[in-house]
């Protein structure tokens, strides 16, 4: 992503005085250098971990859903408790690991297993059954899926990936399991969808008319790509309805969004505005469509949205790297005033300083990194929701998340700092040491004591595996072209391209606005070396004094 333009001369001193010649502190003697040997031991370490998982999953679980590592057995929708929406919002009976693995296994240049995968996949996979799943999930894990282990089959920097006798079976899948989706969206005036759908019998008559922010406006990539694969618009046009008609509904005088909304009023059920649960993904995939599609739209309404982040919910000092005061920190707050709403933080907001680094606020999301990964030193992995007014975890359960790695992998991308390879060692560490069971991978049921529950998500190996992977895997086709993809909300890839820019649609007049540019121009820039300081690339991300600061703030000071 960078190209390397700085001179010698300028190597010695910055404008602020920071001379790389100067002695070294203990933080930069940790973090400075990541060595080639260390490097490599990582990858076939996450390498390890992937196959722990995956064949585990393939052992014991396929073809049901989910892999529960304790009793090496599998799972799928709870039918006795249709209530349990924990469990049957995400499993639907699709062998759900499978497919949201499969652009994992390109990744990690397992073709010959991708290839029977995607004989699995094409040979069991059945939409056509009666069960209740949340339109989100379905979208972000199997469509997803799908669509990027189709693409990847096409792309030139996988060579050979495809089985001689495939014939966009995965296409056909997409578009099955899409049109079974759409009726979520065609039943309420405001054209926002249901929460959920029966996937043999349409929308459910449980009366739920609430839905997360989240689960309304992150199902842009899939949904268009969709359109654009076909030929077929409707799915773009159901989608950007529903995030136009979501967008209208801020509130008049912060301009911040809820994070519970019914769908057939349009009235706001939950009014906490934040950046995690409930309402993340809104935010970064309106961001991710523009880098996509090229609609200006999108990112009007990301940068919009974010000058309305950073006005009510920043707290603490006014810059990342200088000045005085607390560490910066993004809170919860009351949509109708921006006052704070609570005092604790989730573990979803971690991909956040992801989505800023794609923005350009590098700063920024070095700093609200920082933040996160001092939560995971201090327990070894993230609670997944933490008081910071208490100093202690609210809700104290890990399920494997990724978004933190997510950041990560990210941030390394954008900055190339050995910093970030530091971090990923410790988070592959904190993984092996406390969630690695006999059959796989296990969710944190409490951190302050690391017991275990009996459930592999399949976002572990979608994406808290995948993004460890490619942190280590320089020479990755992805990382060599990583300028051409984008990841979805779900940690799969997606190619950038002209074709999926224009559309033979739009010239018909089946859209409010038209207006496209160059995906890249303004999110992802090719060369940051003038946005970069030399600190950055060359020293700690975070100077050292602030370092020192969010460290000690989590009593972590002997690092």
């Amino acid at each position: 992503m960078l190209k390397f333009c700085l001179s010698l001369s300028f190597l010695l001193h910055t404008q602020d005085g920071y001379n790389i010649f100067e002695p070294r502190t203990a933080l930069e003697k940790k973090y400075g250098t990541f060595s080639e040997s260390l490097r490599l031991e990582m990858l076939e370490e996450t390498k390890k971990m992937f196959y722990h998982g995956y064949d585990n999953y393939m052992k014991h679980a396929f073809p049901q859903d989910e892999l529960n590592p304790l009793h090496c057995n599998g799972r799928g929708p709870d039918y006795d408790h249709p209530e349990n929406i924990n469990i049957n919002d995400v499993l639907g009976d699709y062998s759900l690991t499978l497919v949201d693995t499969l652009d994992t296994l390109a990744i990690i240049g397992n073709y010959s297993e991708f290839r029977n995968a995607i004989k699995l996949v094409v040979d069991t996979v059945d939409f056509d059954k009666p069960n209740v799943v949340q339109v989100f999930e379905a979208n972000i894990r199997m469509m997803g899926g799908l669509l990027s282990a189709h693409l990847l089959m096409e792309d030139p920097n996988f060579p050979g990936l495809a089985p001689d006798w495939y014939l966009d079976d995965l296409l056909s899948l997409s578009h099955d399991l899409a049109d079974r989706l759409l009726p979520a969206f065609d039943q309420t005036e405001t054209g926002l969808p249901f929460p959920r759908i029966n996937l043999k019998h349409g929308v459910p008559q449980d009366g739920i008319t609430t839905s997360c922010t989240a689960g309304i406006g992150s199902l842009l990539l899939e949904f268009i790509l969709l359109s654009k694969l076909t030929g077929d618009p409707v799915y773009e046009l159901y989608v950007r309805k529903a995030v136009r008609n979501l967008y209208r509904l801020r509130n008049k005088d912060t301009g911040l969004f809820g994070n519970v909304v019914d769908i057939n009023s349009g009235e706001w059920t939950g009014k906490i505005s934040g950046l995690g649960a409930g309402i993340d993904s809104f935010y970064e995939i309106l961001l991710k469509a523009n880098i996509m599609f090229g609609k200006r739209e999108d990112l009007e309404m990301f940068e919009n949205s974010y000058a309305k982040i950073k006005q009510y919910m920043r707290r603490g000092r006014p810059e990342c790297n200088k000045g005085a005061g607390l560490h910066p920190l993004y809170v919860n707050v009351e949509m109708e005033s921006g006052n704070t709403a609570t005092n604790w933080i989730d573990s979803l907001q971690a991909a956040f300083p992801g989505v800023q680094v794609l923005h350009g606020d590098l700063d920024e999301a070095i700093c609200h990194h920082a933040l996160y990964y001092s939560i995971w030193m201090k327990y070894g992995c993230l609670p997944e929701r933490y008081n910071w007014k208490l100093d202690a975890p609210d809700v104290k359960f890990y399920p494997l998340r990724p978004e933190l790695i997510e950041s990560t992998y990210l941030l390394y991308q954008a900055t190339k700092n050995p910093f970030y390879l530091h971090v990923g060692r410790d988070i592959l560490y904190s993984l092996n040491n406390h969630t690695r069971a006999e059959c796989g991978y296990a969710t944190v049921h409490n951190v302050l004591d690391m017991s275990l529950e009996d459930r592999q998500e399949s976002f572990f190996l979608s994406e808290t595996v995948k993004y460890l992977y490619l942190l280590f895997d320089l020479e990755n086709p992805i990382n060599r072209n990583y300028n051409n993809y984008i990841f979805t909300t779900e940690g799969h890839i997606l190619p950038l391209s002209r074709r999926f820019v224009e559309s033979t649609w739009e010239s018909d007049s089946l859209f409010e606005e038209l207006q496209t540019h160059h995906p890249l121009n303004s999110t992802v820039k090719e060369s940051v070396c003038d946005t970069i300081s030399l600190e950055t690339r060359f020293s700690l991300p975070l100077r050292n004094q602030y370092l020192q600061q969010i460290f000690s703030a989590f009593g972590l000071s002997e690092l």
